[in-house]
């Protein structure tokens, strides 16, 4: 942890001091161009009848110029230094464990999910909180999609692939320095949906009849002034262009404000598309996301660069020099209409798969800077053999260290551990570690923990059921719908089923026969899995059954007081705590 706090307070003081050069670049330069400014005005005033006048102006223009350019400049290093100092302050800020501020990604969490729902996984507090640092909003919703997905597979690869990234940490920041370059107007879903479905409305050989129209402006303005045509020609010509630019002026309006749209997105983009090209990766699927970023005899960023030039040349369509010269001499608009209707042609169905990949990069990193800031995490060992989890100092990634009790706990294939214990006695949040593991094992994550051993396998939950008066659902009804839906995805691989405190909206007796009965189905079906109850008789299972194995955690009354030690242990409880909390309390006498 000392290390991971050294690396970013270094990397903090880096990029502060490197902006404070910057801010004194850009004072400088502000200070400069008004010295320039001034300095051309006396010398017009002084010189203004003098032949040296013009060559005065001209080089003032030249030197301004090229200070505004050099402030543009600037400008955008400090706004990238600024965003690397916010990245490195945000680090800092949650290895002191406060993170809550971060996006939670809530609006990801879906019902009826296999154990979203049950896991903390997005809103406040939630692992998607913890581990977030997506700069696109189609990494976030990537980041989501992984975390989401209940089919392990290719978990080598992903290890792979997060290992090379959690050891570019000065990479990571500079991608993401980069993604927040800009804020887009619109999200990349319109974006690639506009550039796949739009149909072209300026004819293809508008290309060349354009330059065409502009070179014969040029002969008559030429042979007009030299008195080889008359004006009225040249103006008839003029009109001539304006109609044909007022021939697609609806079309070409809606199709620019979709380009007004579109290009903070496509420099967004393009900029980390370039980033990409110039990195080397060795991780085979960091390999296949690239791969996806190649043309034939050209690489995507310059491809897009050329949609982007096309692009900044139509937003200057509203120009006043482009008004008056560029649309009836040279049919400005349907001509860079049709070189980007050309472009999207040709590339727009792929745009789509150029954004994607760029948003696997983007969450993937979050999950390689996940994997760097816990060096005590272990990458599982993926077997295929009976053992389905086996690990050591296993604990809860989101508990602070200093109360973070581990526990060593290893279950084979087909097996069912039976977990009773006291209220607070550390029942939930075992089953939450365990189930949280088996998550982030299958995303390719490190697990807290070590030597771990991990046959993959679909994780299945029911821990947190709820009545909605909406759909007219009561509690109890919930929770069955909810074990139907375990039943009913049994047969779709190995599974792991983690239940807490099953079947509770209903009477003792009921509760204690039916949860035998699906405890007995889930391990006739060969299902593993973890259960906890406060129901002593279930525990009973295991003389009947030999798949079933009985653990609890205890709590003792110690010098008048509750003592829980958070052990995971073999056996069954014995000891429970309501009456003693109900008279600790004063609820009860």
């Amino acid at each position: 942890m000392e290390k991971l706090r050294i690396f970013y307070t270094q990397n903090l003081s880096k990029h502060r001091n490197a902006l404070q050069q910057v801010k004194r670049g850009l004072n400088f330069l502000a200070l400069l161009r008004l010295t320039v400014f001034l300095l051309v005005a006396l010398s017009m005033y002084f010189f203004w009848s003098s032949w040296i006048a013009p060559w005065i102006f001209l080089l003032g223009l030249v030197v301004f110029l090229y200070l505004v350019s050099r402030y543009v400049d600037y400008k955008r290093e400090k706004a990238y230094l600024e965003r690397l100092v916010t990245i490195n302050e945000t680090e800092l800020v949650v290895l002191e464990g406060r993170f809550h501020h971060l996006f939670n990604g809530e609006e990801f969490m879906e019902q009826g999910h296999p154990y979203a729902q049950d896991l903390d996984l997005f809103g406040r507090g939630s692992f998607y909180q913890y581990c977030n640092r997506t700069a696109l909003g189609q990494g976030s919703k990537m980041l989501a999609k992984l975390l989401l997905d209940d089919m392990p597979a290719d978990i080598s690869k992903k290890q792979e692939a997060i290992k090379e990234l959690s050891a570019l940490p000065e990479w990571r920041q500079q991608f993401w320095a980069l993604a927040g370059n800009r804020r887009p107007k619109v999200s990349h879903e319109v974006v690639s949906h506009w550039m796949k479905n739009h149909k072209p409305f300026v004819p293809v050989w508008m290309r060349y009849f354009a330059p065409g129209f502009l070179v014969i402006s040029i002969l008559l303005i030429v042979g007009g002034i030299l008195g080889f045509f008359p004006e009225s020609l040249i103006l008839i010509w003029y009109l001539l262009g304006w109609i044909i630019v007022g021939r697609f002026g609806k079309k070409s309006m809606r199709f620019s404000s979709h380009v007004s749209q579109a290009f903070d997105t496509i420099v967004q983009y393009q900029r980390l598309l370039e980033e990409l090209e110039h990195r080397d990766f060795n991780a085979v699927l960091l390999k296949e996301f690239k791969e996806s970023l190649h043309l034939n005899g050209d690489s995507v960023s310059k491809t897009l660069k050329k949609f982007k030039r096309f692009m900044s040349m139509l937003e200057q369509q509203n120009n006043l020099m482009v008004v008056i010269f560029g649309q009836g001499l040279m049919l400005w608009t349907p001509y860079f209409v049709n070189r980007l209707e050309a472009w999207m042609d040709k590339y727009g169905s792929q745009v789509e798969d150029w954004f994607k990949a760029i948003a696997y990069f983007d969450a993937y990193n979050c999950l390689g800077n996940y994997a760097f800031n816990h060096p005590d995490h272990t990458y599982p060992k993926i077997l295929k053999n009976r053992l389905v989890l086996e690990v050591k100092d296993l604990g809860h990634p989101l508990i602070n260290a200093e109360k973070n009790v581990l526990n060593n706990f290893s279950i084979d294939r087909g097996r069912f551990s039976i977990i009773t214990g006291a209220n607070m006695a550390g029942k939930s949040t075992f089953l939450r570690a365990v189930a949280l593991q088996i998550v982030m094992a299958n995303v390719g994550l490190p697990v807290k923990g070590k030597d771990v051993k991990y046959t993959p396998v679909r994780l299945l939950t029911s821990m947190r059921s709820s009545d909605s008066l909406t759909d007219d659902t009561s509690y109890f009804y919930a929770e069955l719908k909810r074990l139907k839906y375990i039943i009913d995805e049994l047969g779709k691989g190995d599974c792991f089923v983690v239940l807490d405190e099953i079947l509770k909206g209903t009477n003792s007796v009921d509760k204690a026969e039916g949860s035998k009965k699906f405890v007995e189905r889930l391990v006739h079906s060969g299902t593993t899995g973890l259960v906890a109850t406060h129901d002593l008789s279930l525990c009973e299972l295991s003389q009947k059954l030999p798949q079933v194995e009985n653990h609890y955690f205890d709590a003792q009354i110690v010098d008048g007081a509750l003592y829980f030690d958070y052990k995971y242990r073999s056996g069954i409880c014995q000891n429970m705590n309501a009456s003693f909390l109900l008279k600790d309390m004063g609820i009860v006498d």
